[in-house]
């Protein structure tokens, strides 16, 4: 072999096993993130903290990220409406903070009086295998651990009991991005004792893991009432078709069984760098979820007052 082709081909598999290597670090320890995220902007009153507790339902010690809203020490009657936000897959509870950025969006917000003041709880979604590039998060109770009580209840039952929030399930929402827009309906449609509000970006609404655990089905047999109590909230992006497709088709099923709803199509989808792309797309238009969940709020907070 001539060595001009021996150190060609020398470098050729230093460049690919540095590629690998790389690629390797880049999904599987870094968890694939956003080239381009968005900018986290410092605000003194809004501080995202990681909490713990001991979770029966997964045996396990669970962790859960919470961003109390702005004067809640210095308020101490005062109760609050409470948002749960699921991450999607290779994701945890600082996913939203850390790659979305959800302080800034919640500043933005307050600032605009379009969202009340309100708890935001940021739960781990995963079951017992932990996170991965290899699988999404399974939000129901499964072989893997019983991720839709954890969430859908007894994190309900510990928020409650540890911070000052409003008791009536018009005042709490659950939403999510991909895997976990379907979970936060996947788990919804079950607590609507808990969760009258309930929201989706770049979400599903069928599981691989059959009707029992895909909202198509499982709305078709809500009662009358919880039809009539529920609202619901729709995103994805034109670059995500299989995503469109499956929100679109789901906001017409809402809108024909008269359940209250509203559907956005933006620009953008899945990805990892680009202004409407990934993460990107997540923190903006998480803005508009948390702006209509504002809306149902403030309909009902003066009856609250009452």
């Amino acid at each position: 072999m001539p060595k001009w082709l021996g150190k060609v081909l020398g470098i050729g598999a230093g460049t690919i096993l540095l590629l690998g290597v790389t690629g390797y670090w880049y999904v599987f320890i870094a968890g694939a993130p956003q080239l381009d995220p968005p900018k986290v902007v410092a605000d003194a009153n809004l501080n995202f903290e990681l909490k713990t507790y001991k979770s029966a339902a997964m045996n396990s010690e669970r962790t859960y990220g919470l961003i109390l809203p702005p004067g809640y020490a210095k308020n101490p009657k005062q109760r609050y409406p409470v948002i749960f936000l699921l991450h999607g897959g290779h994701g945890d509870a600082r996913a939203y903070q850390d790659k979305a950025a959800v302080t800034s969006v919640l500043h933005d917000l307050y600032k605009s009086k379009t969202l009340p003041p309100s708890i935001v709880i940021t739960p781990d979604g995963n079951d017992k295998r932990g996170t991965s590039p290899l699988w999404d998060p399974q939000y129901f109770d499964g072989p893997n651990g019983k991720v839709g009580s954890a969430i859908g209840s007894e994190l309900v039952s510990i928020v409650k009991s540890r911070y000052r929030t409003l008791e009536d399930p018009k005042f709490w929402a659950m939403g999510g991005q991909s895997s976990g827009g379907w979970g936060a309906f996947n788990i919804g449609l079950r607590y609507l004792n808990n969760f009258n509000i309930l929201f989706s970006h770049s979400g599903y609404f069928t599981d691989q893991s059959g009707k029992a655990n895909s909202p198509k089905y499982l709305v078709g047999k809500l009662p009358v009432k919880d039809k009539q109590q529920l609202r619901a909230y729709l995103d994805a992006g034109e670059a995500d078709e299989k995503f469109l497709i499956s929100t679109q088709q789901f906001h017409e099923q809402l809108n024909s069984l008269g359940i209250a709803n509203e559907f956005n199509k933006f620009p953008g989808g899945h990805g990892i760098v680009g202004p409407d792309v990934g993460w990107n797309y997540w923190h903006k238009h998480l803005a508009d979820s948390l702006i209509y969940v504002g809306k149902q709020f403030k309909i009902s907070l003066p009856a609250q007052k009452n």
